[in-house]
């Protein structure tokens, strides 16, 4: 292990400034974390808690920088940050593991093992941080898949799967990965938002909150659409706090992320096929098997594929007050894909037969959006209100419209009202939920 480095040169805590070669520290890094792994009993990890691993690897650290007799003079923060990464490497996710811990970021993108991107408030931003090489990241891979009882290879070079916190992760690598490993984290907030948070941060007024929990309140039919990290589960989970808790819940999704705070939740999750390419559980048999269990109300993460045909099927045979989500660009573009869905479930339906049906099963469907200076907003609430012609009618009853962005690239505009009275206010009224009047006066613009 002879690597005749100088730490001094180092950057500590991500400030690189310095004209220091980064190959040379992780080499340095590698060999002694390889020489830990020599000395340590791995055995210990499963038997010991954080504190006594962390000291144990403590003492193993000043043992093996003792080996390099006086090559290495390091002083106290150069050994901490040592310390730290060595740490990290052994029981946490390397590399990542600082990002893992801040909790403002929400996606951490590997491109490579060059080059690692987060977002933060809305915003990608190239970090300092890197893995030593290729290998290097297909081992925090692996550590990351195996965790899970899943596996990647060449064979089987895509994965998706979720760390301990619920984080969804996925991977893919050569042959698919051209220029090498690429890894995907999205992260969800610990502490839990509620609606009084969108209000803070101005995704919507109290108003069209105030009608929102009206909606699910009184088992309408919700579709949530929006593009990619626009926030739609973190919308799905706000609105699941007003489902009563007499109620009994089954959630369906590909890789769990809902966090209902109900004590009577079914929580059901797909399963991708094993080695033999048996054993594959789709959203659409776990909606159909969730029909056999005596649902209140069925919550589907994220309707992808044929599953659509079952979760209207539900919603029109007495399951109401159920939620989803779907990618879309706008209210109409969902119906445009549940549609599609439909379609791909291989029925022989006639395309007017198919949107009365979309068009009975649906009562709102609520549109959000990332703008570009990363803020979310509530875009449209949206009432189905049945068919003219071949064609879904909707009403919009609340919008945003986008007036200005500012030298600061801050997106100004304002909530408005529509002026229209919903059809859906009859049904808040049976169950004993008074909405105002004049919540609905056009008059009413709220700037932002």
């Amino acid at each position: 292990m002879n690597v005749d480095v100088n730490l001094e040169s180092l950057p500590v805590n991500g400030n690189n400034k310095t004209k220091f070669v980064p190959e040379e520290y992780f080499e340095l890094k590698s060999k002694i974390h390889d020489r830990l792994l020599d000395l340590m009993d791995l055995s210990l990890l499963e038997t010991l808690d954080r504190n006594a691993i962390r000291s144990e690897i403590r003492g193993l650290l000043e043992s093996v920088l003792r080996e390099k007799g006086n090559g290495l003079p390091l002083n106290f923060n150069e050994r901490e940050r040592l310390f730290t990464e060595i740490e990290n490497e052994v029981l946490g996710l390397g590399p990542l593991e600082p990002f893992l811990q801040d909790p403002k970021i929400c996606d951490i993108l590997v491109n490579t093992y060059k080059q690692i991107y987060v977002e933060k408030s809305g915003r990608l931003e190239l970090t300092d941080a890197r893995f030593k090489d290729d290998l290097h990241l297909m081992k925090i891979i692996d550590k990351i898949v195996s965790e899970v009882g899943r596996r990647i290879d060449e064979s089987s070079p895509m994965v998706d799967a979720r760390l301990a916190d619920g984080s969804r992760v996925n991977a893919i690598i050569p042959p698919l990965a051209l220029d090498g490993a690429m890894l995907s984290i999205r992260r969800f907030p610990q502490e839990r938002l509620e609606l009084e948070d969108l209000i803070n941060i101005k995704a919507l007024t109290p108003q069209i909150a105030e009608i929102l929990q009206g909606i699910v309140k009184s088992r309408l039919n919700v579709l949530i659409s929006g593009g990619t990290g626009s926030g739609k589960t973190t919308l799905l989970n706000i609105l699941s706090r007003f489902i009563p808790e007499n109620e009994r819940i089954i959630t369906i999704e590909d890789a769990a992320e809902l966090q209902l705070k109900q004590d009577h939740v079914v929580r059901l999750e797909t399963r991708p096929p094993n080695v033999e390419g048996q054993g594959k559980i789709t959203q659409r048999d776990l909606v159909r098997n969730s029909l056999r269990m005596r649902p209140d109300r069925i919550i589907v993460g994220e309707v992808r594929g044929q599953e659509a045909f079952d979760m209207l099927q539900a919603m029109n045979t007495g399951h109401d007050g159920s939620l989803t989500t779907i990618h879309a660009n706008s209210a109409r573009d969902a119906l445009m894909r549940l549609e599609t869905m439909v379609a791909m479930a291989n029925f022989d339906i006639p395309s007017d037969f198919m949107r009365k049906y979309v068009s009975s099963a649906l009562d709102v469907i609520i549109h959000i959006a990332r703008l570009s200076d990363g803020s979310r907003k509530m875009i449209s609430l949206q009432e189905i209100t049945g068919m003219e012609g071949n064609m879904v009618t909707l009403q919009e009853i609340f919008a945003f419209r986008q007036t200005a962005a500012n030298n600061g690239d801050k997106v100004e505009g304002a909530f408005v009202c529509r002026g229209i009275r919903p059809h859906f206010i009859d049904k808040l009224k049976l169950c004993g939920i008074t909405v105002p009047n004049d919540i609905f006066d056009p008059m009413n613009v709220v700037e932002v």
